[in-house]
């Protein structure tokens, strides 16, 4: 699984003229699925994405999580997160998880974050969508599950 994630003091999603989901201060995390990840990948991000030490603390050194703040997290599917340019001109997405190893993914992630009592905005999986933030720093990190193997 691949996130990438982006402090935010507030963002927002929408599919067509409907917003579907929004928050204040925490993370933009879009997030896309491979072919090939497990409950170990699912894990591995939630508990990056959850606990990963990316807000100022008093001093303004990077010292909290979103736990810590009690941020929220806005969660969006993005498949093309794992597109392959390598070769030619237009990406392939060979690598992407099928539509519906995705969706469950994708859910059950949404639901991990949830149970740590993380507020979690989402889109619409599968939809065209529209999002819109304010970056706070700008600070944005990409997380990839393979990097837990080569630890």
């Amino acid at each position: 699984m691949r996130a990438v994630l982006q402090r935010v003091t507030a963002a927002r999603v929408t599919v067509g003229e409907e917003e579907t989901g929004s928050i204040g201060q925490g993370l933009l995390i879009l997030l896309g699925v491979h072919a090939d990840d497990t409950e170990a990948d699912l894990q591995y991000l939630v508990e990056k994405c959850a606990n990963l030490r990316i807000f100022p603390d008093t001093a303004g050194k990077l010292n909290l999580s979103l736990l810590d703040i009690g941020g929220s997290a806005l969660v969006v599917s993005q498949f093309t997160l794992y597109a392959d340019t390598r070769r030619g001109r237009r990406p392939g997405f060979t690598g992407a998880a099928g539509p519906k190893q995705a969706e469950q993914l994708y859910e059950e992630f949404c639901a991990r974050l949830r149970a740590l009592k993380i507020p979690v905005a989402t889109g619409r999986f599968g939809a065209y969508m529209a999002v819109s933030l304010v970056n706070d720093g700008p600070v944005t990190i990409i997380l990839d599950s393979a990097d837990r193997k080569q630890s």
